[in-house]
């Protein structure tokens, strides 16, 4: 009988373990980004311009810009607040424009010529 018993106890437990259970998920609250500084780029020449961020000395292609467009040029690499130069230089590297002390923050408008 004690065997019984005892099978009776074990097999209620089991069956009580395998029940429902309440579980509550949750995602993790959204990281905040930085706003991510950008260059609108007003190319009025009439050729392409291949354009950089100048920082110490050291020069990063952003992208290049075509003829008689604008185009928003996101600044990846640089924290913003960051002070660096801009230049930008025909695709032929006849003409070279330039805007020095810039600020990285939101956007910068960089109108060629």
């Amino acid at each position: 009988m004690n065997v019984r018993l005892l099978v009776s106890a074990v097999a209620t437990v089991a069956t009580a373990a395998c029940g429902k259970r309440a579980v509550e998920v949750r995602t993790a609250p959204p990281a905040q980004q930085a706003a991510q500084p950008t260059i609108q780029v007003k190319n009025t020449l009439t050729q392409g311009v291949n354009v950089y961020v100048v920082a110490n000395g050291t020069e990063t292609f952003l992208r290049q810009v075509a003829a008689a467009s604008t185009t928003s040029v996101p600044v990846t690499g640089f924290a913003p607040g960051s002070t660096v130069g801009l230049k930008a230089v025909t695709v032929d590297g006849a003409k070279t424009y330039t805007r020095a002390n810039v600020v990285l923050t939101g956007t910068f408008d960089f109108s060629l010529p």
